[in-house]
């Protein structure tokens, strides 16, 4: 057995058509594999970055154009009975041709291909041609030929299988690309091969089970020998001649568990299959790391509705989770490195879930891996979102097709713990004026609640499926009740302040969210525009919600001072974002355990944009991320509206119970008490306790002028509540000491309030791409101070450090 790479020497072409550039037309571009066409074609200088400015409109004649990719390899010939060409992944409608003989026809970017080439090999050079359709063509040939079916825009990304964001979004480019963006090479092997190898995992009491489905494909009808190791336990099935598959059992004694963060370790185990001929010649090897851990979903009813709870290891996990999109629109530029960035910011904010949301991609394995050692669990939508999907030939069987591979390849993952079956759909057929216009066409409900569920139950029967996101466990009930099942909150964003959030008491909340633009070091990276404006046509270009500029002023006009500038619209919409989903975040926590979970959107972006994300497109941290953080404590104290009144609650997602002495105290803004209250806080593990206050502090003398301080020493942050908007509240000007000392590993910036400070931040990035700051948005009563510790790639001005637009805080409005 041999695998041989053919990454190298390849060349892009357009094929000639009205649409293409002279410049271009007849060019023979250096190809990079895998890779795309807008990432060859910007590395050859040919076109402007899509990400910066407005390129994008001007690039859109690419995905209405027809490619083709070509190299040329070298080969001599062996004494192996198959050589077949591997295609890990074609994006998307493409034509294999090898030596001028057609090899085969793909059109579904989330499949792989293999294709028997050994008759079509010469000895020596070799040329391998891969020509791309246009997918707008192909996808515009489906819908006229089917009839067109609702979507949430005016792109027909659900007329083929393909990455639908590719086609634009609310938060990202509309870049359709084309190209061999998974590898590609030849595999040779003789007698026969590992075709799928699918371990169903289990534990039970102190028993670990690996049941090892195996599917063989042949060149020889001779017997062959799968074993396999595991935890120091082994196995071996003999597969007789003729037949094609084999179940092995390995049974483990007392496996050390796989537990997501926060919860315990994540013990992976090295799983080892060899298949070997009768001779005892190994023929193939497959290898990964697998968890032993338990998961299941309770949806049990009872008396608030239908939960909807997680439970790994018979443990309930209250979830924390964010959304995931593509990290680049070009998922060749999405390294390893890349994502375990990007995980240990989602872990370093107490996330603990990451769901992929269904119009972006089955992640790579390299996510999983690192979701695997990081503890973080997966959610994974199959790929449907806003829109009614046809069933009709060929989609059906591509789509049967793609998600037996895909869950076959995922199943070994412990992180993954549950299969989704899409995004929106069936919600949309309820509620967005669908179901007139589709007049009786198929619109995706086969596939989400039979073929879907009967591959997973097939497949993967130890990972729960739910049908789709949101949905409430029965067709008999509205898909996004919020007494059942999963929600999603998006009233919110689209008609009403952030406060309504406090009117849901859900059972677990799989999207929310509320935009802000990005850093200002990504906006000035991306957008030229003198002067900067929230307005300016690079601005509003990278806003791509509709009427987003207008939802995001309603906001402010709700809670915060009219901004004077620039510096204050971002900073203030920044910090509108923050508060929006911090409040979302600690209300459904505090109802714990009625609400299980909730999944915010979204932590990344693909682009830089403004948008809902908490990291923006060049990778750095927005204010929400530290709001995230903050709302996502382990242990929180929160101040909640109950009954008419306000109670402090503790909320305690460790495995042991929080005591000790927590006060509240209401107090002017000038520092002055007015009213204090002690309790003694007793909170079991994974629980949360509501604490009733007094009339004396729920009732201010002055709203204008007063706030409440909880504290619990060190066992949790502080929360506070504000009576009044800030709009409203009499902010004396602020008044602070600023030093800054020069240390090892970067500069510490003290400040210190004479007077009230209200959500002090530090923005080191307007001074240089490079630089981050460890804490944000943080609230000062006069005497109090604050360090914050600020890394940059060189030394940043002192003075500049310590005052506007760099320090910021609402009341220097």
């Amino acid at each position: 057995m041999s695998q041989h790479a053919l990454h190298e020497g390849w060349v892009l072409r357009a094929v000639p058509g009205p649409q293409v550039p002279p410049e271009i037309a007849d060019q023979a571009v250096p190809a990079t594999v895998p890779g795309c066409v807008h990432t060859d074609l910007l590395a050859a200088g040919l076109i402007p970055d899509p990400y910066l400015d407005d390129n994008e409109t001007r690039l859109a004649w690419i995905g209405r154009t027809d490619w083709v990719y070509e190299t040329t390899f070298a080969w001599q010939p062996g004494d192996d009975d198959r050589v077949d060409l591997v295609c890990a992944g074609l994006d998307t409608v493409a034509t294999v041709t090898l030596n001028g003989t057609e090899v085969g026809r793909t059109e579904n970017q989330h499949r792989g291909y293999r294709f028997d080439v050994g008759a079509l090999l010469r000895p020596g050079a070799n040329t391998l041609t891969v020509r791309f359709d246009s997918a707008y063509r192909y996808a515009e040939a489906h819908r006229d030929r089917l009839g067109d079916r609702p979507n949430a825009y005016p792109e027909p990304f659900h007329f083929i299988r393909k990455t639908a964001c590719n086609f634009g979004w609310d938060w990202g480019p509309t870049v359709v690309t084309a190209g061999i963006w998974q590898e590609i090479g030849l595999h040779a092997w003789s007698t026969a091969r590992l075709a799928t190898v699918r371990p169903v995992v289990t534990v039970d009491g102190d028993t670990g089970t690996v049941e090892l489905h195996v599917e063989v494909e042949r060149a020889a009808d001779a017997p062959v020998t799968v074993r396999a190791a595991v935890a120091g336990a082994t196995g071996e099935v003999t597969v007789p001649a003729g037949e094609r598959t084999a179940v092995l059992t390995v049974t483990v004694r007392d496996p050390e568990l796989w537990w997501p963060r926060g919860y315990g370790e994540q013990a992976l185990h090295q799983l080892d299959v060899t298949l070997c001929a009768a001779d005892g010649r190994t023929l193939d090897a497959w290898s990964r790391r697998i968890g032993f851990r338990s998961v299941r979903l309770d949806t049990t009813p009872d008396a608030h509705g239908t939960p909807f709870v997680l439970h790994v290891n018979d443990v309930p996990v209250f979830v924390k989770g964010i959304n995931w999109i593509p990290d680049d629109a070009f998922p060749n530029r999405v390294t390893r490195k890349r994502l375990a960035q990007r995980f240990r910011q989602a872990a370093d904010a107490n996330i603990n879930l990451l769901r992929i949301w269904g119009g972006g991609r089955y992640e790579s394995d390299d996510f999983y891996e690192l979701a695997d050692e990081a503890g973080l669990l997966v959610q994974q939508d199959f790929l449907f979102a806003c829109a009614a999907y046809p069933e009709e030939e060929p989609f059906r069987s591509e789509i049967e097709a793609e998600a037996r591979e895909q869950v076959t390849r995922l199943a070994a993952y412990p992180s993954l713990v549950l299969w989704t079956g899409n995004n929106e759909n069936i919600w949309g057929w309820h509620d967005w004026d669908w179901q007139e216009p589709l007049a009786g066409r198929t619109w995706g409900r086969g596939y989400y609640l039979e073929l879907l569920p009967a591959i997973v139950g097939e497949l993967d029967p130890a990972r729960p499926y739910w049908p789709g996101s949101p949905w409430s466990g029965s067709e008999d009930v509205h898909p996004n009740d919020p007494a059942h099942g999963t929600m999603h909150i998006w009233d919110v964003w689209n008609d009403d302040d952030y406060t309504k959030y406090r009117e849901y008491v859900p059972r677990f909340v799989a999207e929310f969210g509320y935009q802000a633009p990005p850093t200002y070091a990504t906006l000035r990276r991306s957008i030229s525009d003198e002067p900067l404006a929230h307005d300016s046509p690079g601005m509003a270009h990278h806003q791509k919600a509709i009427d987003g500029d207008l939802k995001l002023q309603r906001g402010l006009d709700a809670h915060l001072p009219v901004p004077a500038d620039f510096d204050d619209w971002h900073y203030l919409t920044q910090l509108n974002q923050a508060r929006a989903i911090q409040l979302g975040v600690e209300h459904f926590r505090s109802h714990r355990p009625v609400c299980m979970g909730t999944i915010v959107w979204q932590l990344n972006d693909c682009w830089p944009v403004t948008s809902w994300a908490a990291v923006d497109g060049d990778g750095r941290r927005k204010p929400l991320w530290y709001a995230l953080r903050r709302a996502y404590a382990d242990r929180l104290l929160t101040v909640q509206p109950r009954d008419g009144g306000l109670a402090v609650v503790a909320v305690n997602e460790t495995g042991e119970a929080w005591t000790g002495p927590a006060t509240v105290t209401r107090v002017t803004l000038t520092g002055e008490p007015r009213a204090k209250t002690s309790v003694e806080l007793s909170v079991p593990a994974y629980s949360s306790v509501v604490l009733p206050l007094p009339a004396e502090l729920a009732r201010p003398d002055e709203a204008r002028r007063e706030l409440l301080v909880a504290e619990a020493g060190d066992t949790a942050e502080r929360a506070l509540w504000f009576f009044a908007e800030d709009r409203e509240i009499d902010w004396p000007a602020a008044d602070l000491d600023a030093s800054v000392e020069t240390g090892d590993g970067g500069q510490r910036v003290r400040v210190t309030a004479r007077s009230v400070l209200r959500d002090l931040a530090l923005f080191p990035d307007r001074l240089d791409p490079s630089a981050q700051v460890d804490q944000a948005l943080v609230t000062l009563l006069p005497g109090e101070s604050v360090t914050f510790a600020v890394h940059a790639d060189r030394p940043l001005d002192p003075t500049a450090l310590t005052t506007r637009p760099v320090l910021r805080c609402v009341n220097d409005i």
